[in-house]
C-alpha cells in the first residue's frame, strides 16, 4: 500500500463524506477538499529543494493536510515534538536529518512559548496567501480519475519512506526512525482488518502526530480508510473530550493510559456510550484503570503493544479475544518469538525472554545510523528490548525493559515487577515510577517516584506479599507532577534525574 495513493482513491470513493472535523476550528472538511487542499500544498513544497521536510503542528486539519502535501510532493516529513523542549527539538531534528524548513503554526508557537528556530515557516502565512487561481486550478485537479492524478505525481514505491519519527528519548538520546509505505501500511491492513473497521466508524483523534500511535491511528488510518477524524489539538483537555466523543458520537479512540485516567475523571454517565473500540497503548494499563472503566462506563480499556520502530503495532486486545493484563495477540502480518537473553535461544510458552518482532511492519532503519540499524535488527528481526512471554493460549505479556533490570547484591531484579506489584498497592490514581539509584553496598537500591504521599509502611507490607525484600522500595519520594513525554508515557530518564538529585 502507497499511503498517500491509496488516500486518493479514497477520496475519491467518497468525496461528499466528512473527512476531518477539526473541533479546535470547528471546520468540517469533506474528503474532496481535503484532497484539494493537499494538492494545493504539495504544489507548493515542491519548491522547496530539501527532501525533508519538519512538521510541528498540533493534531488538527492543518497537521493531516500539510503532511499528506509533503507526501504528495514527494518529500518526507520529519514529525517534530512540541510537547517540551520544542525548539530544541526542532534544532536536533534539523541537524540530525540535514534539513532547514519547519512547517509550523504560529498560534502553537505563542501558546507553548517557543522561540523562532532559523527555517520555521507559519502554515497560516501559506493559507493566507494562497490565490484563487491556485484554489481553481486544484479544484479541476482534483476531477482527474484518481489513477491520473497519481500519475501526475513523483514516482514512489512501497520502499520509500512516508515519515520520520523520533524515538521518545526516555531513556537516551532520540533516535530516527524511518518508516516507510509498507511499513505503515502493513500495520493499517492488520489493525483494520482485526477490528473490523468500516468507513460508517467516527474516530476521536487526540494522539500528536510527532509520535507514532497518532501518526499511524489518529492520522493515516482514517485518511485512508475513509473513517471520519473528529481532531482535538490538546490531548489534555480532559473535561473537553469525553462532551466530544458523546455529541460526535464516535466509535473509536486510541490514547494512552494517562490521557485515558484524565478523561475518566471527567467524563459523565453516557459519554463513552458510542464507543466500540477504546484502544489503550504506548505505557502499561494499570489494573485500577482498567477495572474502573468497566465498573462506571461498561468500557473494555483493550491494551496493546508496539514500538516506534515497527509502526507500531505488534499485538492487541479485541473485544472477541481480551485477556486483561496481556498485551493481546500478535497481529496477523507480524511474527515474534521469546528468545533467552544470552543465547538468543527460542523459548517456549510460559518462559521470560527478550521479545523479537519480524515483519513488513519492521522500519527500514534508523536514520543515518548503520551501526545502531544494525544493532537493533538482525535477520530481518527486531529486537525491541523489552521483556515478555507467551501463555499457552498464545497472549503475549510484557514484562518490562531489559534495561530497566538493575542488579542488586548480584541479583538481577525487574524494576517493572516492583512497579507493576507497586500500582496494585497504591490508592487509586496515584501514578508510580520505579527507578533505581548507586549504592556503596549493594550496588544499587530502589526508589519509588509518587505523584502524592501514602502510608509507606502499610504499602511495603502488602509489596511484601509478592515481591522478596531485596525488589523493594527503600525510599519513596514524592514528585507532584510526574515528568511525561508528550505521549503521556513517563520520562524514566527526568524522573531518575530528579530523584537522584533529592
Amino acid at each position: 500500500m502507497i499511503l498517500h495513493h491509496e488516500f486518493i482513491r479514497t477520496a475519491k470513493t467518497y468525496k461528499s463524506k466528512v473527512a476531518i472535523n477539526d473541533r479546535t476550528t470547528d471546520r468540517k472538511i469533506t474528503f474532496e477538499r481535503t484532497l484539494i487542499a493537499s494538492l494545493i500544498l504539495k504544489r507548493r513544497f515542491k519548491n522547496i529543494k530539501e527532501k525533508h521536510i519538519g512538521v510541528m503542528i498540533p493534531t488538527s486539519a492543518g497537521a493531516m493536510l500539510t503532511t499528506i502535501g509533503i507526501v504528495l510532493a514527494g518529500k518526507t516529513p520529519v514529525m517534530i515534538n512540541y510537547s517540551t523542549g520544542a525548539a530544541e527539538n526542532a534544532e536536533y531534528a534539523q541537524q540530525k536529518c540535514g534539513f532547514q524548513t519547519i512547517i509550523t503554526s504560529r498560534a502553537l508557537l505563542e501558546k507553548i512559548h517557543c522561540r523562532l528556530v532559523r527555517g520555521m515557516v507559519f502554515i497560516e502565512d501559506i493559507l493566507e496567501s494562497i490565490t484563487s487561481i491556485e484554489k481553481l486550478q486544484a479544484a479541476v485537479y482534483a476531477k482527474l480519475p484518481a489513477t491520473m492524478i497519481i500519475n501526475s505525481l513523483p514516482k514512489s514505491h512501497i520502499d520509500d519512506n512516508v515519515v520520520i519519527l523520533f524515538t521518545s528519548g526516555s531513556e537516551k538520546e532520540p533516535k530516527a526512525v524511518q518508516l516507510t509505505h509498507k511499513n505503515l501500511g502493513s500495520n493499517i491492513k492488520d489493525i483494520t482488518s482485526v477490528y473490523e473497521f468500516t468507513v460508517d466508524d467516527i474516530m476521536m483523534c487526540i494522539l500528536p502526530l510527532f509520535h507514532v500511535f497518532g501518526y499511524h491511528s489518529n492520522f493515516w488510518l482514517p485518511m485512508v480508510t475513509g473513517i471520519c477524524a473528529v481532531t482535538n489539538a490538546n490531548p489534555l483537555e480532559f473535561k473537553k473530550i469525553p462532551k466530544l466523543i458523546r455529541s460526535e458520537k464516535t466509535t473509536i479512540i486510541a490514547a494512552t493510559p494517562s490521557f485515558f485516567a484524565g478523561y475518566l475523571r471527567e467524563a459523565k454517565a453516557g459519554d463513552f456510550r458510542t464507543l466500540r473500540i477504546v484502544l489503550a497503548g504506548a505505557d502499561k494499563t494499570p489494573a485500577w484503570l482498567r477495572d474502573a472503566y468497566k465498573r462506571e462506563h461498561n468500557i473494555d480499556l483493550l491494551e496493546a503493544y508496539g514500538t516506534t520502530e515497527t509502526s507500531p503495532g505488534i499485538s492487541l486486545n479485541t473485544p472477541q479475544h481480551n485477556r486483561p493484563g496481556s498485551i493481546g495477540k500478535v497481529l496477523p502480518s507480524v511474527r515474534v518469538k521469546i528468545v533467552d537473553i544470552n543465547s538468543n535461544r527460542k523459548l517456549p510458552s510460559g518462559q521470560e525472554g527478550k521479545i523479537l518482532v519480524k515483519g513488513d511492519l519492521v522500519m527500514k532503519g534508523y536514520f543515518d545510523d548503520l551501526e545502531e540499524t544494525l544493532l537493533h535488527i538482525k535477520d530481518g528481526w527486531y529486537d525491541t528490548g523489552d521483556m515478555g512471554l507467551f501463555d499457552q493460549d498464545g497472549f503475549l505479556y510484557h514484562r518490562g525493559r531489559l534495561k530497566r533490570f538493575v542488579k542488586i547484591a548480584g541479583e538481577m531484579v525487574s524494576l517493572v515487577r516492583t512497579e507493576s506489584v507497586l500500582e496494585t498497592c497504591l490508592p487509586e490514581g496515584t501514578d508510580c515510577c520505579v527507578v533505581e539509584i548507586p549504592d556503596s553496598t549493594k550496588g544499587a537500591k530502589i526508589i519509588a517516584a509518587l505523584n502524592r504521599p501514602v502510608r509507606e509502611r502499610e504499602i511495603l507490607k502488602k509489596m511484601a506479599k509478592e515481591l522478596p525484600s531485596i525488589a523493594l522500595p527503600k525510599k519513596f519520594v514524592v514528585l507532584q507532577d510526574l515528568p511525561r513525554m508528550g505521549s503521556g508515557k513517563i520520562d524514566f530518564r527526568e524522573v531518575m534525574r530528579r530523584v537522584r538529585e533529592i
